[in-house]
């Protein structure tokens, strides 16, 4: 009887677990607090979380790969889709068809708002490079300044797999901090007087114009940039299937139940890549900093592009709105509209921000193909 209770324990998880996994463990357990107790990106950061955790229990094998005994681990399987690059298209596709760009199309000016965010990303990755990454660990830190979650993740499998999971953390932990991290750099860079712009209503987008502009779209960034097509061409796709008007319920499939689906199986296995080997590490603390550092860039670089504009039209362009040019959607938007209206309460920015919010979703995506082309 004893003897049988001695391999019991022998065999348990308890008896293999190491000081390592319990804090990877306990890590998982405060994003789960985070996601859940304060709405911190709780779509996608529950099932990060619960990955970390599932990963991190001993013996239970859920991403151990096949032998000729063994047929592998379920995650293992699950994972490949991330591995080769599948779900972060998927989640554009979705995406596209949830996303208006009805905005951008009215005012085109607003994609150089959307493409002067992307300033961040180049900058971190200067950054990555100074502190001793090699060009592919830089470029998937830097990408983190799109504020992109599917785009950092699909360019961080291409080039640097092993730094997955704490690139999809930070990424997706800046994305829920926006409404902290970008009000003082849009006040810090704007005056009172140009916080107060009030914009022109914008003119109405035709169905034709909506319908020619994703086809028009994926045709350039592709011939311009053959390494961006699998994700714009996902999103423009999307939306194309949107404005079409022809399938609705195929609409609401890839709004809904497709999107959330994805973002589950995601979530999980970039999760499951996250070992104590690599958290608990001094690169770690670098891609912390060198994100928050990225997105601090590209807020900055949209509200100075706002300001240039701001000049040139003769004060018929908020400032503000550049710092919706990263592709956080909606949420850096609506920041947009929160602080208008702190200093003109009948000031109305939220349409004229999802311009160049819009254009940093392309925008970021543009970006990966780039440094996909240069370091793939």
């Amino acid at each position: 009887m004893i003897q049988a209770l001695t391999d019991l324990i022998r065999m348990s998880g308890l008896a293999h677990l190491t000081y390592k996994e319990i804090i990877m463990i306990i890590i998982a357990c405060i994003f789960l607090y985070l996601a859940i107790k304060k709405g911190y990106e709780p779509y996608l950061l529950i099932p990060i979380a619960f990955g970390i955790l599932l990963v991190n229990l001993p013996l239970a094998g859920l991403m151990t790969p096949p032998t000729e005994s063994e047929p592998g681990g379920l995650i293992y399987y699950l994972y490949q889709g991330t591995n080769l690059g599948i779900y972060p298209p998927l989640i554009f596709l979705c995406l596209g068809a949830a996303t208006d760009f009805g905005p951008l199309i009215a005012n085109p000016k607003t994609l150089l708002l959307g493409g002067a965010a992307q300033f961040g990303i180049f900058a971190a990755f200067f950054g990555a490079l100074a502190l001793g990454m090699t060009p592919q660990e830089a470029a998937s830190v830097g990408i983190i300044g799109g504020a992109d979650g599917p785009t950092a993740i699909y360019l961080t499998t291409k080039l640097a797999n092993h730094l997955l999971s704490v690139i999809a953390l930070a990424a997706y932990s800046y994305m829920a901090l926006v409404p902290l991290i970008q009000p003082p750099i849009m006040r810090l860079l704007t005056t009172e007087k140009e916080r107060q712009t009030v914009m022109k209503q914008m003119r109405v987008v035709s169905k034709n114009e909506r319908i020619l502009f994703p086809i028009v779209t994926t045709i350039f960034v592709s011939l311009v940039v053959p390494s961006a097509t699998a994700l714009v061409g996902m999103l423009m796709l999307g939306n194309l299937i949107r404005e079409s008007g022809q399938v609705p319920k195929l609409t609401e499939t890839l709004q809904n139940a497709m999107m959330y689906t994805i973002t589950v199986i995601l979530g999980v296995t970039v999760g499951a890549k996250a070992n104590g080997e690599l958290f608990l590490s001094l690169t770690t603390i670098k891609i912390i900093v060198l994100g928050l550092f990225a997105f601090s860039i590209g807020t900055a670089a949209g509200v100075l592009m706002g300001k240039l504009m701001y000049k040139l039209t003769n004060g018929k362009v908020n400032p503000l709105i550049g710092a919706a040019g990263v592709s956080a959607v909606p949420m850096a938007a609506r920041v947009v509209q929160k602080e208008g209206i702190k200093y003109n309460p009948s000031n109305y920015l939220l349409m004229h921000a999802m311009g160049p919010n819009v254009a940093g979703v392309i925008g970021s995506a543009v970006a990966a193909g780039v440094l996909l082309a240069f370091f793939g």
